[in-house]
């Protein structure tokens, strides 16, 4: 199969899992490589009455993880601060009191910067996790829509209304409050607006001008497009309209495009953000869940037992969004189906793209 002949099956293979599926609105794919020569975006669906297009910007989910922990290891880098750190030293008493209580233990004061970044802090999932007699969080989102969330009050809401899972470094459960809490870290050292270091250290710094923190920052420069809407618990939904969404905050609230990601990848692959040994540090993997393991805000996709060839790391996020390199390929395989809960789907069309580049042929 020639380049060609594999853009077209790639390309047939979105479409038709977009008009197949009723709640799959859009979708958004930029597989590039430098080794092969390609560069393919692509998008397919609707947003509202308007046709997708490659170049639209949409929600990455929790892809701003990533993020998130690229600048605490610039700031490693730096010697602003120490994986080791206890987070205590960062953060006021009314965030850090009550934070971490187990089995009778509070473990508060022992969790350390590398704990929040990797998941092992023990800390619940304000977000994901289900709350014992209260309303599931994203219900809470969509039914007040117009309602901002501070940092600060998704990590008090976590301490009402749900419970720690292990004590720290003893397991690996993954929580956006323990992103949150990276973000509120990040201000401190910076004297600044999370949103504003964001900008500064990376959108800035690599040109991404159509990214930022939604309900937070705009963009250098504005899309001709509007934001992707994206198919949430009930239906279709406009993420820019829910004021409620500033809650994911440090976890996974930017907006982006694939072109821009793609920029991103690079540079973190590159070295070009952060040196040879602090992604090696990124990349201390632990086993997360079956295929997946995850590192310190990067995650690990090993599509086939054993075969190295298919391994992919990069992010994912709750909405079906992807950013993956392939380093035995020099693939970079990135973009969203932007559905709720779509993770699984949006793992297998990642290993779908991979297994029909090995096929291709000059």
């Amino acid at each position: 199969m020639n380049q060609e002949q594999a853009k077209i099956m790639i390309e047939k293979k979105l479409n038709a899992t977009v008009d197949s599926n009723p709640k799959l609105l859009n979708a958004y794919l930029l597989v590039h490589s430098d080794k092969l020569h390609i560069h393919w975006n692509m998008a397919h669906g609707q947003t509202g009455d308007q046709p997708a297009n490659p170049e639209q910007p949409y929600h990455t989910a929790s892809i701003g993880k990533t993020f998130t922990a690229v600048i605490i290891a610039m700031f490693v880098e730096e010697g602003k601060i120490s994986y080791r750190d206890p987070i205590a030293k960062y953060l006021p008493e009314d965030i850090i009191q009550g934070l971490h209580l187990y089995k009778g233990r509070d473990y508060s004061s022992e969790i350390r910067i590398e704990h929040l970044v990797s998941n092992t802090s023990g800390l619940p999932d304000y977000y994901e996790d289900i709350p014992k007699g209260g309303k599931h969080f994203l219900k809470i989102l969509l039914e007040e829509p117009s309602r901002v969330w501070t940092p600060q009050e998704t990590i008090q809401w976590s301490k009402q209304y749900l419970r720690p899972r292990f004590s720290p470094g003893n397991g690996l459960h993954y929580s956006n409050t323990g992103f949150n809490l990276l973000g509120l870290i990040i201000e401190n050292i910076a004297s600044k607006p999370y949103h504003q270091v964001l900008h500064e250290y990376i959108f800035q710094r690599l040109n991404m001008k159509h990214s930022y923190l939604s309900q937070y920052s705009g963009p250098a420069v504005k899309s001709r497009y509007p934001v992707a809407s994206l198919y949430s618990l009930d239906g279709p939904i406009n993420v820019e309209n829910y004021r409620s969404f500033s809650s994911l905050y440090a976890a996974g609230q930017t907006v982006s495009t694939s072109e821009d990601l793609l920029v991103f990848m690079k540079a973190l692959a590159g070295n070009q953000l952060i040196q040879p040994e602090s992604l090696a540090t990124m990349q201390k993997w632990t086993k997360m869940w079956m295929g997946v393991d995850y590192g310190y805000g990067l995650m690990r996709v090993r599509m086939l037992p054993f075969i190295q060839k298919y391994n992919l790391w990069g992010h994912i996020g709750s909405t079906g969004s992807f950013m993956y390199y392939n380093p035995v390929m020099d693939v970079y395989i990135i973009g969203t189906f932007n559905k709720v809960g779509y993770v699984g789907p949006s793992v297998r069309f990642a290993f779908y793209i991979l297994r029909t580049l090995s096929k291709m042929r000059d």
